[in-house]
This record gives structure tokens, sequence and C-alpha cells, in this order.
């Protein structure tokens, strides 16, 4: 029996979670062959590739192709991406690549840019473009490149996203984006000020019952198991970098990789995002209601036209050469430009 679990929010559409135990009549059988059979539409490409991965585990422990099933283990297996249900086509969009090789592509994605089709945007995304790029490029196995998504950040966030170009590099990524091993900053500019130079913040997240299009923060409860837990376990690390009064430029560090994680996080606490609208950030959170400081604030929003998130650092393990591969982007012109404004208005 094959049993789908809930996985947390920002990988559910990403990742497939699977446990299956083993009927008590099964003869012993290789579990690449056996998870074949019981997982349906997944290749044995990329049952292999999680193994070689250790992103199968029966009975605790990580096993090897060759492992032979028997009657009651307990198999664990994370599997990156599931079929999609729609044709995406090529199409040419403006894509920043930074580095590309045989397995990956980092891309500094600009604000605006979806990152995979889906309801409102089936067309123009970032998969879309790559698939564009990729046209006529071959893996090192010989099979035709494909964008192979294995984390995402918000249309309206930039900064930098990998993306892996085989199954085999999907999965061995797709392994430290789920043990949180991926190394990861963030810049924001938030509202208010801090009492402290640094923080934590923990706090679950999950789906808003009043806006699904927003997560809410509900308390993470000690000793309560995971799948009992109201939303999904979040830990997010922030740092101020520069105070400018009304507003806070923050480095965030983040721990777990859950959706709007920053952004529900920072709101939470009483730090929306910069022009963040769907977390109230959109609005004069700080400050006083005078006309001269409300049209500062205005013509900072137009600067700025989105939330203030900016993806800065990456950092990972190359799936081809196990290599640590670290990558930096500077903060996009509309962020400089509205955290200058901000500093001169405070100086």
């Amino acid at each position: 029996m094959a049993e789908e679990l809930e996985i947390d929010d920002q990988q559910q559409e990403l990742y497939e979670h699977h446990h299956v135990v083993v009927d008590r009549g099964q003869a012993m059988l290789r579990i690449d062959r056996y998870l074949q059979m019981h997982l349906q539409g997944v290749s044995r490409t990329k049952i292999q590739a999680a193994t070689k991965a250790e992103c199968i585990v029966v009975n605790g422990k990580a096993v090897k192709a060759n492992y032979r099933v028997k009657p009651l283990d307990e198999i664990s297996v994370l599997l990156p991406e599931p079929p999609h249900e729609f044709e995406m086509l090529p199409e040419p969009v403006d894509l920043n690549i930074v580095y590309e090789d045989e397995d990956v592509v980092v891309i500094e994605k600009q604000p605006g840019l979806v990152v995979h089709p889906g309801v409102g945007n089936w067309t123009g995304t970032l998969v879309n473009g790559l698939l564009y790029h990729f046209q006529g490029m071959k893996t090192r196995d010989g099979q035709e490149a494909k964008p192979y998504l294995v984390h995402r950040i918000d249309k309206d966030t930039s900064g930098l996203l990998l993306v892996a170009k085989n199954e085999e590099a999907q999965v061995f990524l797709a392994k430290q984006f789920f043990d949180h091993t991926i190394e990861r900053k963030y810049n924001a500019l938030v509202w208010g000020d801090f009492d402290e130079d640094s923080g934590t913040i923990v706090g679950n997240l999950g789906r808003s019952p009043k806006d699904r299009k927003v997560m809410c923060v509900y308390p993470h409860e000690e000793g309560v198991p995971e799948e009992e837990q109201k939303g999904k376990h979040a830990v997010t690390h922030w740092r101020v970098l520069e105070r400018f009064g009304y507003v806070t430029l923050v480095e965030c560090v983040l721990e777990t990789g859950r959706t709007h994680q920053i952004r529900a996080h920072m709101k939470h606490i009483g730090h929306p995002l910069f022009n963040d609208a769907a977390y109230g950030g959109d609005a004069i959170v700080k400050g006083t209601t005078f006309t001269r400081y409300r049209q500062f604030v205005e013509n900072c929003f137009a600067v700025l036209p989105r939330q203030a998130l900016h993806a800065l650092v990456l950092g990972f393990v190359h799936p081809g050469t196990k290599e640590k591969m670290h990558f930096e982007s500077p903060l996009p012109a509309d962020m400089k430009e509205c955290i200058e404004r901000w500093r001169r208005w405070g100086a």
C-alpha cells in the first residue's frame, strides 16, 4: 500500500514524499524494481537517482538500488517535481544566467517573473524560458536537457534561483533542500525598528483560513508530532544591517523553506516587508501622517512596486563535482534606490 504524505507548502508542488509498507507475502525483490511497480509514473532512472542521493530510506536507513525488499519493510521515498498535467512550451524569455554547466543553471531572477506555469500564468515563465534556452542541449548521459526545479522564489521576489538540468542532479539537490543544508540568505527592507540587533523567529506556517493566498503563523508545540501540528515548522534567523528609523534593512537566513516564510514571519513579529501588499506592508505602518512624509513613502512605493525582498546568497554542493558552490547577487536597482531614499531621509 502506498500513501502520499503531506509535506511543507513550499515544497508541496515540487516534491512527492511516499511511505510504502511492503506486504507480508512479498517475495524479495530489488528495491528499484519494486518501487517502479508501486509508484505510478515514476521512471527507473529517477528511482536510481534517488537511491544515489540517499532519498530512499528503509526502516530508517538509506539503501542502495540493489537492496532487496522484505515483508513489512517500511520505505520512505522523496522524489522531486511530480509529473505535470499540462504541456509546457519553450518561449523566448529574458533570463539572467550567472552560471551554467552540464548539471545545473543558476539564474538571477528579476522581480515580476513567475517561476513555473500555473493558474493565471500559463506562459512567459522562467521554466518556459529555460525550455527555449535548453533547445539542442544534451546532458552528460546524452539525454535532452530540461529544467528540473528544486525550489522556487515568489514572483515579486528577486534574486538567485537554482535549477537542475537532469534527473540525477535534481534529486541530489532536492535532498539538500529537504535536509535544509542549502545556504540561503535574503535581504529585506521591513517596517519599524528593532530593540535587538538579531533574533530568531520560530512559528509554524499554514494557509490562512480567511485567505488561501497568504500564510498564517501558528505556535509550534514542543513534543507534539509534526503530523499533529497546525501548520509546518518554520525557523527564520534575522540580523539588522542598517536602521533608518521607520524602516530597517535586515538579513534573513532560512533554516526551513516554507511558502512566504520571511514575509509571514516578519508580519507576525510586527515588521511586514516594505510594500508587501499581501501582508499589509503597502501602507504606512510606522511614522507620521503628515503630508510630506506620506508623499515620501508613496514615492518609495513607486520606486519599488513590490515587496522589498531579494535572494542575495545561494550555496550548495554540486551534484556532479561534489564541490561547494557559492553565489552572491547584488541588490537590484529598485531596492537600491528605495534604500538610498530612506538613507537620505534618515540623514
